[in-house]
């Protein structure tokens, strides 16, 4: 396999995690803080969502930590398929939650005009939760790319 930026094990792909971490906590934070929030499936569905999120992007990056620390790569073709199906299936579990709670978010608040003094941070627990899935599609690009090129 080759060597270049976002390979498991090196400091981009160790970058790109605590990203994918620091956006998904993020998003659940915005919305937890909010009262009333559970009267909406979809943004449940967004925090179960980034709680998966979270969880797989914090061991991951403690994979890419200790690579780090000890100096390896993680090339082993097994592992590399791991975390790109890993990557595929959280990435697009945080997209169809990010989307769903996005259209809510339009219909409820926007369209029918119901938007009360929380609709802010439901906007900002949106917004980070697509930036989660951004950071998170372009670890599973770099892994496809990986097993393309091993």
């Amino acid at each position: 396999m080759k060597d270049f930026p976002g390979t498991p094990g090196t400091f981009t792909a160790l970058t790109l995690r605590v990203l994918q971490f620091s956006f998904a906590a993020g998003s659940i934070v915005c919305i937890t803080t909010t009262p009333g929030f559970f009267e909406y499936t979809a943004l449940c569905y967004l925090i179960a969502s980034m709680g998966l999120q979270v969880i797989w992007s914090f061991g991951i990056a403690l994979f890419d930590a200790k690579a780090l620390i000890t100096k390896k790569i993680l090339h082993n073709l097994v592992l590399v398929s791991l975390f790109a199906i890993g990557d595929w299936v959280t990435g697009m579990l945080s997209l169809a939650a990010a989307s769903a709670s996005a259209g809510l978010l339009i219909l409820y608040f926007r369209d029918l005009g119901k938007c009360q003094s929380d609709c802010l941070k439901y906007w900002m627990s949106v917004t980070l939760a697509f930036m989660s899935w951004v950071m998170i599609e372009i670890s599973s690009l770099i892994m496809f790319w990986l097993l393309a090129a091993g």
